[in-house]
């Protein structure tokens, strides 16, 4: 579990508040859907499932008349910050938020947000057991849930098809990353690229696919007694694989791509291979938004020293402490969350609109069925085996796959991504952007000492 302090976890949220206040000055708050002033207030990213949601949302309030909804939908990273700060100082302006894995056992472990389980229980046929297990764990503290998933991903290898055969190259389903490297060199041509890897700075952008890499090659962030190991042999050549992998064969403009760059290419044959989250087959497979669908494969992420690397993550629904409306905000989070919910999307919606990752029993339902033969086994394969307790070959103090579960890693994070991202775009050596990161790591990684 977490082993940080309250003292700890507060003070590693300061810069973030500075964030969100600064976000809210230049941009608005985000988009409102106002239901009035007693209306329980929803703090929403705005995906496109969120969307679907908001969407479908008249549903919920016929079935709870005198329940009245406001939603607050804002982008990943300035809903980061804001929910933050509201729920960090006790602010009250939401009564259910979005949040994920990264959050839920820190803010619970700091009171800051409420026992779902006993609401669980007591509502008939929500069926909690039926959440995929590593995303219930991963959402729960000391026996009970603090947040409820609405949707749950992992990450693959996804690859168009018919240029791997018209290249004559054949994808195992558990590549190594030396095998995905060559696959890679032979499709790079003019105009189509080898492969698409995120290279934009960011603790939740390019570090999210390479911290799986730097645990598939035996690297890791901290050893046991938080002494950092960013210049460690394995995490040196799992970067310099990642950097020289997309430099040479990878997407143009590799620094400033992301998840929606990325999906872009592939889905419009611009690219040839694409490893990143599992969520990305809602893109891919919708013949609405991409020339390939029906033609993507899908493989495990890609191993080396140590396998079984894809990541975990998910966003949840919790209500902040400060809530004055918990039992209506627990009735809208149970709508949203339960099967119910997902059968309807379906319905209205169609089935590819589905939230995938979230229940097992989605992988049963026959509308998604249908649309997910391709993706369907792979992606709860990669979910059911991540392990964040575990993340990487040597032991570590800290849980987290794709991050490091210690409040400062926003911070710590997002600094060590602009200089991979710099050395992405050749601004730096590899050697360079490590030993700046190693400055940062043990920074970090210090005042953990002090409090061993």
């Amino acid at each position: 579990m977490i082993r940080s302090p309250r003292r700890r976890l507060l003070a590693g949220i300061t810069a973030l508040v500075t964030t969100a206040l600064t976000a809210t000055a230049c941009a608005g708050a985000g988009s409102f859907t106002d239901g009035g002033g007693d209306a329980v207030t929803i703090a929403l990213v705005s995906n496109s499932q969120m969307k679907d949601a908001i969407s479908l949302s008249g549903q919920f309030e016929q079935q709870n008349p005198g329940v009245k909804l406001k939603f607050v939908t804002l982008s990943e990273n300035e809903a980061r910050a804001k929910i933050t700060a509201s729920v960090s100082t006790g602010g009250g302006e939401f009564d259910v938020v979005m949040i994920s894995n990264y959050e839920t056992q820190m803010w619970a472990q700091n009171g800051w947000l409420v026992n779902l389980s006993p609401y669980m229980d007591r509502t008939p046929g929500y069926d909690a057991d039926d959440f995929i297990p590593t995303l219930k764990d991963a959402l729960s503290y000391r026996g009970g849930m603090y947040s409820a998933p609405f949707y749950g991903e992992s990450s693959f290898l996804m690859y168009n098809k018919k240029m791997l055969a018209a290249a004559g190259v054949t994808m195992p389903d558990k590549p190594t990353w030396p095998q995905v490297a060559e696959a890679a060199r032979k499709l790079d041509k003019p105009g189509v690229s080898g492969i698409c890897l995120r290279g934009k700075p960011g603790w939740g952008e390019v570090l999210a696919p390479l911290d799986t890499v730097i645990n598939a090659f035996g690297g890791r962030w901290y050893d046991e007694n938080w002494n950092a190991q960013l210049t460690s042999p394995q995490v040196k050549a799992a970067v310099q694989f990642y950097v020289d992998t997309v430099r040479q064969v990878g997407e143009p403009g590799a620094a400033s791509s992301g998840f929606q760059e990325c999906g872009n290419l592939l889905s419009q044959g611009q690219t040839a291979m694409w490893y990143d989250a599992t969520s990305a087959v809602s893109v891919l497979e919708s013949p609405d938004t991409s020339t390939i669908a029906g033609d993507v494969g899908y493989a495990q992420a890609p191993s080396m020293a140590k396998g079984d690397n894809g990541w975990l993550y998910t966003w949840s629904l919790g209500i902040p402490s400060s809530s004055t409306k918990k039992d209506d905000a627990w009735k809208f989070i149970n709508w949203m969350t339960d099967k119910k919910y997902i059968a309807h999307v379906a319905d209205a919606l169609g089935a590819s609109h589905v939230p995938p990752g979230s229940r097992l029993s989605t992988y049963q339902l026959p509308a998604y069925t249908a649309v997910s033969q391709a993706y369907a086994e792979p992606t709860l394969s990669a979910m059911t085996a991540a392990n964040q307790l575990k993340p990487s070959l040597q032991p570590v103090p800290y849980t987290g796959v794709q991050f490091l579960a210690i409040p400062e890693f926003q911070d710590l994070g997002t600094r060590v991504s602009q200089q991979i991202s710099a050395a992405i775009a050749g601004q730096i050596s590899v050697d360079d952007a490590l030993k700046q990161s190693q400055t940062y790591a043990e920074a970090v990684g210090d005042t953990y000492k002090k409090e061993r």
